[in-house]
């Protein structure tokens, strides 16, 4: 059956329509409150007649749907099948790694403040995301001044027998040494999310009445130490920017579009002052602009995130009232998706638009700027074209456990979908070998698309086993080259050759020579980002592999169940520190036989040998 003939057997109801290529495969999963009517506009001839819309409806072969009883049960169906399928064509946010968040841990006795990029389903409270990690470490700093929370993990308080530094420093009250009470440590815990919380008058007011009650008591003391908090307070709320006279959480968006990208901008106002905010880039998929946001707000609040009490798009979003109702449900509380046409909301809207497309600007100078290298460097190394896709390969070897490593960079930055790792199968240190191994996989796979570089970190040894691994399957038209592994290694040594000296060697097929780059010019850093990102990535799969070795190790030690297992790993912290502890540290840990110990001893030094 022809695909335009199933649009018209579309029903005029809620649902999920799925467009599928001549293979079957998904390309794109959408919701509708009438599929016949949203699935029509595409393929009319009078419809949507821009390029990318036009490209996706001519590789669409077969439609699917399903439909719904309402816009709410089409929005979570519809988030249920994006995550199975992943089509190509829908947005995708990668997960907020990028942003940090301040969590508390209120579902513990003493609660800790602590600076993360995952938020979890696990009763503490989250406050973000921030953009920069280092304005949220100077927010708790400052926060633990007034408010002097502990940080420690629950093996260093539960083994902690005397105040640590922090404590010293006035940045920890110490509760794990009774220095303070749970109820006193109670109330820094709650002004500490008040502050969060934006709830900062609010915060003030309660902590001059408490200082006031302490003068009473004559407690001068606690009310200095009152006096200076509420001091510290004020000062920060004079250089805060409020935006809105309401007293309500607010996330609002905007978009910038232009050259097929688009930048999706977020503003997050806490009780009226912004507090941050976070961008997304994106590729353009052409389609309707109320589509785009309305797959965004779903893709968004997907995860475990802060859902506030409005929710402000830029454009009406076709089911914001099922959206609406869905985040509702998962908050707990009415949450509401508002399209401002005047006032404030408008305005904020309007910020937040003028944020997206300076990101835009400065993205497409960036990007113009990373294409300048890169044809510099194809000019220096004579490769005829800017290398705007380049492969990187290292190997990582300790004893007999050897990795390898590739990273992709694509137009000067880390392509991480097209990051691999190879688990090596030769025995010995022989880097040739290995490098060979490497290469040979990673030519066989002619699903990955070829680079325009392939960049190998040694010398002339390495870079012919390249050639040769290439030569033996029959490889082509790639361009190779190896950079000189007798560089200067670490700060200090690249402190000391910064005076003098060139930049990164790069040797070159059939050429005697390495081509020096000068130091400190932009391809020189390039090469020196792509060097120590590629055996960063290797390096810390050879860690993980090597821990995974010595945690197998202590499972299988004879005498040593789950009971100790988890004692040794709350007292020492990892299993590093298990294998370096000493056989009498080791006795000392609660439930531990002296044969017990001595066979984790012996075990590990095995494993560690090995």
């Amino acid at each position: 059956m022809d695909v335009t003939e199933k649009v018209d057997m579309l029903p005029a109801a809620p649902g999920v329509y799925m467009l599928k290529d001549g293979e079957g495969r998904i390309l794109y999963i959408g919701k509708a409150k009438n599929l016949r009517s949203r699935v029509r506009s595409y393929f009319h001839r009078s419809g949507d007649t821009r390029y990318a819309v036009r490209f996706l409806v001519d590789r669409t072969r077969d439609i699917d749907w399903m439909v719904t009883a309402n816009e709410k049960e089409a929005l979570i169906l519809e988030d249920r099948l994006l995550k199975m399928h992943r089509p190509r064509y829908n947005i995708r946010l990668k997960d907020d790694k990028t942003y940090v968040s301040i969590k508390i841990t209120v579902n513990e006795r003493f609660p800790r403040i602590l600076v993360t990029r995952r938020v979890r389903r696990d009763g503490a409270r989250y406050f973000g995301p921030y953009a920069s990690a280092r304005q949220v470490r100077e927010t708790i700093k400052f926060l633990r001044r007034i408010f002097p929370l502990c940080v420690c993990s629950p093996a260093e308080f539960r083994n902690r027998r005397r105040p640590c530094l922090d404590h010293q420093l006035g940045l920890c009250s110490s509760p794990a040494t009774g220095h303070i009470s749970e109820k006193d440590y109670g109330e820094l815990v709650k002004g500490a999310v008040m502050f969060l919380e934006g709830r900062n008058t609010e915060l003030v007011k309660g902590l001059k009445r408490s200082m006031e009650e302490a003068a009473r008591r004559l407690d001068f003391e606690r009310a200095a130490a009152l006096r200076d908090r509420m001091a510290a307070i004020e000062s920060m709320l004079e250089e805060q920017s409020v935006v809105s006279r309401r007293d309500r959480d607010r996330d609002v968006f905007a978009v910038a579009e232009a050259g097929g990208r688009l930048v999706v901008k977020g503003l997050f106002v806490r009780r009226g002052v912004l507090i941050g905010g976070v961008h997304y880039e994106l590729r353009s998929s052409g389609l309707p602009l109320d589509e785009v946001v309305g797959s965004f707000v779903t893709a968004y609040y997907r995860g475990e995130r802060f859902i506030p009490d409005e929710v402000i798009v830029p454009v009406p979003v076709e089911g914001g009232d099922a959206a609406a109702r869905w985040l509702t449900e998962r908050r707990g509380r009415k949450v509401e998706v508002i399209c401002p046409r005047r006032g404030e909301r408008k305005r904020l809207v309007e910020m937040a638009e003028v944020n997206a497309r300076s990101i835009l600007g400065k993205e497409r100078d960036e990007a113009a700027a990373r294409l300048a290298v890169l044809e510099a460097l194809g000019a220096r190394l004579r490769l005829g074209a800017a290398p705007r896709v380049i492969e990187a390969f290292d190997i990582s070897n300790l004893g007999d456990e050897a990795v390898g490593a590739m990273v992709t960079f694509v137009d000067g930055e880390p392509c991480k979908d097209r990051y691999r790792l190879y688990r090596i199968g030769s025995r010995g240190p022989d880097d040739y070998a290995m490098m060979h191994e490497v290469l040979t996989r990673r030519l066989r796979n002619a699903d990955e698309p070829a680079a325009d570089l392939v960049l190998i970190d040694g010398g002339k040894g390495q870079l012919n086993m390249a050639l040769r691994a290439a030569a033996e399957l029959g490889v082509t038209g790639l361009r190779f080259a190896a950079l000189a592994k007798d560089r200067p290694q670490g700060k200090a040594g690249r402190r000391h050759a910064a005076a003098s000296g060139p930049g990164e060697r790069v040797y070159l097929p059939g050429r005697k020579d390495p081509v020096a780059l000068r130091r400190g010019s932009p391809e020189d850093l390039l090469l020196m980002r792509i060097r120590d990102e590629v055996h960063r990535f290797a390096v810390g799969y050879l860690r993980r592999r090597r821990r995974r070795t010595v945690g197998s190790a202590l499972d299988g030690v004879r005498g040593v169940g789950v009971k100790r297992r988890r004692a040794l790993l709350e007292r020492f912290g990892s299993v590093e520190a298990v294998a370096a502890a000493s056989l009498e540290e080791l006795c000392a840990v609660p439930g531990m036989t002296r044969p017990a110990a001595e066979a984790v001893h012996a075990a590990l030094r095995r494993c560690g040998e090995g």
